[in-house]
């Protein structure tokens, strides 16, 4: 995408769609007022000293971009921001106009064709309800998203998880949004608008919860750490010899895999403390894989499988859960273990997969680890994140823009 120019009307849903489009090339120009986009201050700020150019939140949205500021009640800067748009292919914005309907994609898209206006909205441009005040909670839970998450536990509330999932969501389908747009335009040389309802993304994010309902009527209820869905299903997460939490995953079905757990158990001198071994020696002497939907009606099946969770969980605390879930690894069994966010970061695979990028911040006088792109290309590398902006850092660009 380097051949491309994002023009990013700085807003509530917009930053992580024009993070995304910097890190595969594109040139992401981010419009904001004089006094910083709303996003520059909000905490957490870099040694808790607030700054516009301080936000961790802005640091992490806006990485790859440059920066320009607008003011929306001049007529001299609206003129700038007509220009910059016509300099561009893609606009991402909070709505469909901006500067009181000034500057608007009907009018604009009338002598450039091209032109890709992508609207991250909360409730869709237009909707009844776009003058309502909206946070993440009332985002996630309007769309859904919170009903899914919490505990087995029902007297406890749904829970948000953290980091502005909303945001995540709707930048993401902002993101997908206009790179279908942009696929469209290099066959027919059209560009169009796209309309991102947040509320909707959050909705058709919900894993098995909106399906279920549209499908059949069944309410998902949710379970701690596992899907939520109609039925319970077993518990998955076990407290670990260090005191941490590991996810113990899918149980064996494969008669091979019976074998591997019996040896597990051996290896570990655990199988005087699990008399239930005898089920698993009845399914590693089968010609076939055990029938997990047997579970319930099956006898024998159903005491096998009860005999591999409590194997399974007995391992686990035994071992930390790190080694545990290396160990799980090797052996053939999905696992994993429960790290806070820090801790996944710094893992082994994580650096050795070269999520650790070095980003110079010479305003600071410091070098910060950015996380890198989530995905690697074969064909088209993504681009290493540079800082994100300061504020008005590259107002040289309208200058060069000028009539």
């Amino acid at each position: 995408m380097a051949d491309l120019r994002v023009i990013e009307i700085s807003g509530q849903y917009t930053p992580v769609a024009g993070r995304v489009l910097a890190e595969l090339g594109a040139d992401v120009v981010v419009v904001e007022p004089p006094t910083g986009s709303g996003q520059r201050h909000r905490p957490p700020f870099v040694d808790n000293e607030p700054g516009t150019d301080r936000s961790l939140r802005w640091w992490g949205g806006n990485a790859g971009k440059r920066s320009v500021t607008i003011d929306f009640g001049s007529r001299a800067d609206i003129g700038a921001l007509r220009r910059l748009i016509g300099s561009s292919d893609v606009v991402l914005a909070g709505g469909d106009s901006f500067a009181e309907g000034e500057v608007n994609y009907q009018d604009i898209a009338t002598h450039q064709s091209g032109l890709i206006w992508v609207a991250v909205t909360p409730f869709g441009v237009g909707s009844a309800r776009a003058g309502e005040p909206v946070t993440d909670l009332t985002m996630l839970a309007g769309g859904g998203p919170v009903w899914n998450c919490g505990y087995d536990d029902h007297s406890i509330a749904p829970m948000r998880g953290a980091g502005d999932q909303s945001v995540n969501v709707g930048g993401m389908y902002g993101a997908i949004g206009t790179l279908i747009a942009l696929a469209h335009r290099d066959h027919t040389g059209v560009g169009q608008f796209v309309d991102v309802n947040v509320t909707a993304a959050c909705n058709v994010t919900c894993e098995q919860t909106t399906y279920h309902w549209l499908v059949n009527q069944a309410t998902c209820v949710r379970q701690t750490g596992r899907h939520a869905y109609p039925t319970p299903s077993s518990p998955v997460q076990v407290r670990c010899a260090d005191g941490h939490y590991a996810t113990t995953g899918v149980l064996p079905r494969k008669p091979a895999e019976f074998t591997r757990l019996i040896q597990w158990l051996t290896d570990l001198e655990l199988n005087d403390e699990l008399p239930e071994t005898y089920f698993l020696e009845l399914a590693a002497a089968r010609d076939q894989p055990v029938d997990l939907s047997a579970i319930g009606e099956d006898d024998e099946t159903t005491a096998i499988f009860s005999a591999a969770r409590d194997a399974i969980t007995l391992i686990a605390t035994h071992l930390p859960a790190k080694e545990f879930f290396i160990a799980s690894q090797r052996r053939g069994f999905p696992a994993g273990a429960i790290l806070a966010p820090h801790e996944a970061f710094d893992d082994a695979h994580t650096v050795a997969r070269g999520m650790h990028v070095p980003v110079e911040h010479a305003e600071l006088g410091r070098t910060v680890v950015y996380p890198g792109a989530p995905y690697v290309f074969s064909a088209s590398p993504t681009v290493a994140p540079k800082r994100a902006p300061l504020l008005g850092e590259h107002n040289s660009l309208l200058d060069e823009l000028a009539p």
